[in-house]
């Protein structure tokens, strides 16, 4: 062994179905001497496989994938291996699926978009035992903590609000009354603190409640 390598390098298994994006991280790992890549996955069921084979220092996790989601994955590693560090790594700044992922068991949430200023020193960091939240992503998660989360009846309206169904229609694929509707609709708004079915949706999508 060279003068100055460490003797165990941080071994990293990424999770992501973009391939374009793991070549990225790999390009990123690669020179670091002190970080490894051990494995790809393209899929939450194909990394918990990897996880399980590989057992990696840190893991990187995609939240929408096919197969097996992100946060699924990351309980059932969670549950494999308490101890597991695991980076999630999303295009999304919903305050609501970063508290999720959190909640799941990870310990650091990091946007696609910092992955080449932030990637290596998070990698270093969660190793370490340490968490990183992005500070405006932390702010909303702490603002809403004391929100009433909307209920999955009032999901179910308000994603076929986001498909563009009126009333009437929601009434009737989810065979309801119209007056059932619009007092989900009610509670919805209430919820959200918002003034209009526009804004219910603008807000929804932009928090991760609800995915178009």
């Amino acid at each position: 062994m060279s003068p100055g390598m460490p003797a165990d390098p941080i071994r990293v298994l990424t999770i992501d179905d973009h391939p374009a994006l793991r070549e990225g991280v790999a390009a990123m790992i690669a020179p670091e001497p002190d970080i490894v890549l051990v494995g790809e996955a393209a899929d939450g069921a194909e990394g918990l496989a990897a996880f399980r084979s590989l057992r990696p220092d840190v893991t990187l996790v995609d939240l929408q994938m096919p197969v097996m989601g992100g946060v699924e994955a990351i309980e059932a590693m969670r549950q494999e291996a308490r101890n597991a560090r695991i980076i999630v790594f999303t295009t999304y700044e919903g305050d609501v699926q970063a508290a999720e992922a959190l909640r799941a068991g990870a310990a650091a949430y990091l946007l696609k978009s910092s992955l080449r200023r932030e990637l290596l020193t998070t990698i270093r960091s969660v190793h370490a035992g340490r968490r990183h939240i992005p500070p405006h992503i932390a702010q909303e998660i702490a603002f809403h903590a004391a929100d009433d989360p909307l209920s999955e009846r009032e999901l179910e309206v308000l994603r076929l609000v986001a498909g563009g169904h009126a009333n009437k229609e929601i009434a009737w694929r989810l065979e309801l009354s119209e007056d059932t509707v619009k007092g989900h609709m009610k509670s919805i708004f209430a919820k959200l603190d918002v003034g209009d079915r526009t804004q219910a949706v603008t807000v929804a999508l932009r928090r991760g409640i609800i995915e178009l």
